[in-house]
């Protein structure tokens, strides 16, 4: 999760929500790594899940990440969690929780669903306090 955080630190350094991602594979070996550049890239789509998740599934070459785990700052968002289901990742530990955007512990608690396609492990709240810290500072300066 530390590394995660790292990633966070730096989207927001860059003017990005402080969200980042960390995916290990079975290994626990690194896989891929990314923060927020949805600034950056002029792509809503583009949250720290998503691209860690998309680079892991090159590193490996395979469209899904059976027996990896993803590590992430922030509660995955209901889009974010839709990939994560299609990626087929053992877990996802996250650290601040999101009962406005969430969308695993909060809304519309997608691996619930009736219809969800495959659900990881969730482990929520590693890091919270750091996780939620850098979140209130980044908008707090905004305001």
């Amino acid at each position: 999760m530390e590394i995660a955080l790292q990633q966070a630190r730096l989207a927001a350094s860059n003017g990005e929500v402080p969200v980042g991602a960390v995916v290990l594979g079975p290994d626990g070996q690194i896989l891929a790594m990314a923060g927020n550049r949805v600034e950056r890239d002029h792509d809503a789509s583009a949250h720290a899940e998503l691209l860690a998740l998309r680079a892991a599934a090159q590193a490996r070459g395979s469209a899904r990440l059976v027996s990896c785990d993803l590590f992430v700052t922030l509660e995955p968002c209901p889009m974010c969690a839709g990939a994560i289901s299609h990626f087929r990742l053992r877990r996802v530990i996250f650290g601040a929780y999101d009962p406005k955007g969430g969308g695993v512990e909060h809304g519309p608690r997608v691996f619930a669903a009736p219809g969800c396609l495959h659900r990881p492990e969730v482990v929520g709240g590693v890091r919270e306090q750091a996780a939620s810290a850098l979140l209130r500072s980044f908008f707090q300066a905004l305001r």
